[in-house]
């Protein structure tokens, strides 16, 4: 009974019979059975699938309708020799050509063939010259990361590359040496992201040199925080080390702080830090901060964190900081009259029409400045600065008040006002020079104390000269009384004097007091003179055997300090380590500062999303980039 049953096949069934039929059966063999129907009608459909279609041919004579031929996967296609545009291939019909000239190129419809074959010239030309081209040369690569070096040291924006630096040297070249030199100068890479790309590369093997050179060495660091123009807490870290001989200074890393600025908070991103680089807590000899609470809080303070890891390290308050606070403080007869110079200065500079008139004034007159500087409080020569400009231009200010009609100008004419700021001018100029010269980079606390210690001592000699009506200290206002013959306004005068600088000489001592007891240090800076009474018996006998090398001797006084101290370490490795112990701490926080006003140039507004680290280590560091080993690791491609 089974045979006379119709089963109902399924498709994984069907699929099935057909293969296994394919391998039995001969297609070409006719056949009268039902069941090879099937197979015969699925034979002709693949038969005609398989046979090639028949497709349209350019013909030369097409050219009168401004057409050319372009071939895609062997079929061809109308290209337009005008617009260049590919038409499908179903538009090679006359028709439609004469259509696409007519519509699209009405003014070219009644042009000859020879105009469309010319036009033809010209397509297949530029279809010569453009040629695909994935890399560069490997010149053009090493010239990129030379210019995106440039770019970061001059603090510039990463777009400059492309807009400006490249555009300017193929046109010099092309003007100097011709169009194949500017071809292969347009060969260079220096978009943006290109830019910003071989910054990233330069700044990570600078960190790559700087952790290899402090690595196993002695080192100070440097710790400051300010807020750029994003709002976002930039905490900067420099570092000083032994390295080469000398002692050098560089950034070791700029982080953002997420959050408060606490001491907890400074400190935990310092220590992840150190310990991500290497750099062990039992070799720093040295932290320098400003005075903030949170830098020097004894408990909760990054100097109370740092001594419960670290109890040898020596703390510093920036000796700039403390100069600054030393120098603030006035008696009212001297403050009065500050108050009063920067009021002036203020209605002249707070208006621009005041300003621009006073400018003009300026020039009639034939002053050697045309404006007045603006007093600000936080910077260290504010004051020395405005007073000193405003003294050099006190009659033309005098004139421009009487004209304005402002009761300032009363000031400007009273004798004994003009006395007191020319003394003011002159005693802040004073006080602006020793700034100057503790600033700068490889300083020592040393040398820093040095000169504190002589500018106070001057102070106490001033406050008895003074008191005896002795001003030849103060030029300007020797000059000013000299002139105007003011001796009896110069007798009441002293006495205000004497006390000014008393009472800068017991600030200086309050706030100083450190650099006072660095008198047991006197044999680092004459090692062949200083006793060495305040060092342990081994070292003292050991300073007496170096005092007594004759070719030492000779080489201390050609050498500075650091160089020498870091040559005789393997002949008195002792004596080497003690001193530069005390050499290799920073006395202020000035590399820090000098960064702020260079973040201040490179994240402006126009640029405030940047990550400015990167940037930064390339503007500021003095470590030279390997630019040979980064371009030997990469492979040269063209800007995207």
């Amino acid at each position: 009974m089974e045979r006379w049953l119709i089963r109902k096949a399924t498709s994984k069934d069907t699929s099935t019979d057909i293969t296994e039929a394919s391998d039995d059966v001969n297609f070409e063999q006719p056949s009268t059975s039902s069941g090879n129907k099937g197979h015969d009608g699925h034979n002709a459909q693949t038969n005609q699938c398989d046979r090639p279609s028949k497709h349209r041919k350019y013909q030369e004579e097409f050219i009168q309708y401004g057409f050319t031929c372009c071939t895609v996967n062997d079929i061809h296609h109308p290209q337009c020799v005008l617009c260049f545009e590919v038409l499908a291939h179903e538009s090679l019909k006359p028709a439609k050509m004469k259509r696409h000239l007519q519509t699209k190129h009405p003014d070219h419809a009644k042009k000859t063939i020879d105009f469309f074959q010319r036009k033809e010239k010209e397509l297949q030309g530029q279809k010569q010259v453009i040629t695909p081209k994935t890399t560069t040369p490997p010149e053009a690569q090493m010239a990129s990361y030379a210019v995106a070096y440039l770019i970061a040291q001059k603090k510039k924006a990463h777009t400059i590359g492309e807009d400006l630096i490249k555009p300017a040297a193929v046109t010099m070249c092309r003007a100097m040496h011709g169009e194949n030199v500017a071809r292969d100068l347009d060969t260079i890479p220096l978009s943006n992201d290109t830019v910003r790309r071989r910054i990233h590369d330069i700044a990570d093997d600078i960190r790559c040199q700087l952790i290899e050179r402090v690595m196993n060495v002695r080192y100070a660091l440097q710790v400051d925080e300010s807020t750029d123009i994003s709002n976002s807490a930039q905490l900067f870290i420099f570092i000083r080390y032994s390295f080469d001989g000398r002692l050098n200074e560089d950034m070791l890393f700029c982080s953002t702080l997420e959050g408060t600025c606490t001491g907890d908070a400074i400190f935990t991103e310092l220590d992840s830090k150190l310990r991500a680089m290497g750099l062990p807590w039992d070799q720093c000899v040295g932290v320098c901060t400003d005075g903030a609470g949170a830098m020097l809080g004894k408990r909760k303070g990054l100097r109370g964190k740092i001594l419960q890891v670290a109890p040898n390290v020596n703390f510093t308050h920036c000796i700039i900081h403390r100069e600054a606070l030393a120098s603030k403080p006035l008696v009212p007869e001297l403050n009065s009259v500050l108050e009063t110079a920067i009021k002036i200065v203020n209605f002249v500079k707070s208006r621009p029409l005041n300003a621009r008139l006073f400018a003009t004034l300026c020039r009639d007159m034939g002053s050697d400045h045309e404006a007045l500087l603006l007093h600000t409080e936080a910077r260290w020569l504010s004051r020395g600065k405005v007073l000193t400009r405003l003294y050099q231009v006190r009659d033309e200010v005098r004139l421009f008040l009487l004209e304005c009609g402002s009761t300032l100008s009363v000031h400007l004419c009273d004798s004994t006002w003009l006395a007191k700021l020319a003394y003011l001018a002159r005693i802040y100029e004073k006080l602006n020079e020793l700034n100057l010269s503790i600033q700068g980079p490889n300083t020592n606390i040393l040398t820093m104390s040095n000169k504190v210690n002589a500018f106070n001592r001057k102070l106490e000699l001033w406050a008895v000269r003074s008191e005896e009506g002795n001003v030849e200290m103060f030029p300007l206002l020797e000059e000013f009384v000299e002139e105007n013959e003011l001796h009896a306004c110069l007798d009441n005068m002293r006495g205000a004097i004497a006390t000014h600088l008393r009472s800068l000489f017991d600030h200086f001592k309050k706030y100083l007091t450190e650099e006072t007891t660095l008198q047991q240090h006197d044999w680092i800076q004459q090692p062949f003179t200083a006793t060495g009474s305040h060092l342990p018996s081994d070292l003292e006998d050991t300073l007496l055997e170096l005092s007594s090398d004759r070719t030492l001797r000779m080489k201390f006084e050609s050498t500075p300090l650091d160089k020498f101290w870091i040559s005789v370490a393997e002949e008195y490795p002792g004596l080497s380590k003690t001193a530069m112990n005390v050499l290799t701490p920073f006395g202020s926080t000035y590399l820090c500062e000098v960064t702020f006003s260079a973040l201040t140039y490179i994240k402006n507004k126009y640029r405030s999303r940047l990550s400015v680290e990167g940037d930064l280590r390339v503007a500021v560091s003095s470590i030279p980039p390997r630019l040979e080993t980064m371009c030997s690791k990469k492979q040269a491609h063209s800007s995207h």
